[in-house]
């Protein structure tokens, strides 16, 4: 049986890729597409707004709550903003709806918030959608673990002009699984440098953030050791890893039991090393 799922934010980027490639998905039955409130593409069919070229028989609500009064779905897939997302998140668990979450820049009493909505339905919330990044991140943990505190290790990442919050989700995700597996915290991070720093502390973790152009994402930690480096990259060249990684995700979480999760859940990497 197909997961009935809902679209949300399909006027923006990730949104109508996740449109797309939801339509072309067979497993998948969209029952339902969301605009931001008050957007002129409310009643318009979501294929012909997202530009797909041709109709898909599902009117935009400019509502999520609508939206879901008006379709028995599964699941709503949401990459719009951390605000609008809680707000979603909160519609879902009145409706009892499971929810797949890829937005970022979540402030603690917003996780906060996230985390009481998935004691009503389940959750799976990310920074990053991608299967390779999520794989990277458990890579660069072990490789953390095995080479241990003789490395100084530092994480950069790259994004497009556009991109609001800085460091990224991904980077922030990615330095708190280093210091996890180093045994350091968040203390230990350091995401600027300027001026007569002095040498760089032991056990510090920096993190540092490039924006320009149309970069879609890309992430690197370095491993700087006594005569080696190592660097661990991942490049995403379009947004499409990110909704399929989602999409995944849509199709693991419909009927699960209450919690929030990520996505090593979805990809079966807890508790493996």
């Amino acid at each position: 049986m197909a997961t009935r799922t809902v679209i949300t934010g399909i006027t923006g980027r990730m949104g109508s890729t996740l449109l797309r490639l939801a339509r072309d998905a067979s497993d998948l039955q969209l029952v339902g597409a969301t605009a931001r409130p008050g957007s002129p593409a409310a009643g318009q069919d979501a294929g012909l707004v997202a530009r797909l070229g041709a109709a898909l028989d599902v009117a935009v609500a400019d509502d999520l709550g609508r939206a879901l009064d008006a379709a028995k779905a599964d699941v709503v897939v949401d990459f719009t903003s951390a605000e609008a997302s809680l707000a979603h998140a909160r519609a879902c668990a009145e409706r009892g709806v499971a929810l797949v979450v890829g937005s970022t820049g979540f402030t603690p009493e917003a996780h906060a918030a996230l985390q009481a909505h998935a004691k009503v339905v389940p959750i799976v919330a990310a920074p990053n959608m991608s299967v390779g990044v999520n794989l990277v991140i458990r890579m660069a943990a072990e490789l953390a673990r095995v080479l241990g505190p003789s490395f100084d290790v530092e994480v950069l990442e790259a994004h497009h002009r556009m991109k609001k919050d800085a460091p990224s989700g991904t980077a922030l995700r990615l330095a708190e699984v280093l210091a996890d597996a180093l045994g350091r915290t968040r203390e230990d991070l350091t995401f600027a440098r300027e001026g007569q720093t002095g040498a760089r502390p032991p056990g510090e973790i920096g993190v540092q953030a490039l924006r320009g152009g149309d970069v879609v994402g890309e992430h690197t930690v370095y491993f700087f050791g006594e005569g080696e480096r190592i660097e661990l990259t991942h490049r995403a060249t379009n947004r499409d890893q990110f909704a399929l990684g989602a999409l995944r995700a849509a199709r693991w979480v419909a009927g699960r039991a209450p919690g929030l999760y990520d996505m090593a859940d979805v990809l079966g990497l807890q508790g493996k090393t």
